[in-house]
């Protein structure tokens, strides 16, 4: 057997996973971080995008986290997130509405929407959809 490692994921509204893995990938505002069990104690700031727990070699779950903190123990792995799904639970409707609403609040060019509140909704509907589509190359 493998060793493991536990990992909570939590957001603001709810704990979305508590269990035993033996690999956590998380998106890290400097690249991309894989944590093993006895990992060195780590926090850092994570971007929006998707967090992949290894239940076991075959067996993967992934989430989308739009940012957060990640807190490493050797023996614990807390994603502290402000929105964190299921990405088996994305709405891909509303992510590509979402999407086409904020491209057209950043071509519409008279001011009357706020620049950075458009960026960031089109890159939450962006980041969505890039972890449904890692989701589905996967085959889960």
């Amino acid at each position: 057997m493998a060793m493991t490692i536990h990992v909570d994921i939590v957001s603001a509204e709810q704990e979305i996973f508590s269990g035993l893995a033996e690999m956590v990938f998380a998106p890290a505002e400097m690249g991309d971080v894989g944590i093993a069990p006895r990992h060195a104690p780590l926090i850092t700031k994570l971007k929006p995008g998707e967090v992949r727990v290894k239940l076991s070699d075959k067996d993967y779950q992934a989430f989308y986290v739009s940012g957060g903190f990640l807190e490493v123990q050797p023996h614990l792995v807390t994603v502290l997130a402000d929105t964190a799904i299921r990405a088996k639970d994305i709405d891909e409707a509303a992510a590509l509405q979402a999407k086409s609403r904020a491209e057209e609040m950043l071509s519409d060019k008279s001011g009357k929407y706020d620049y950075a509140i458009a960026q960031a909704e089109l890159a939450q509907a962006v980041n969505q959809l890039r972890t449904l589509e890692r989701l589905r190359k996967r085959g889960a």
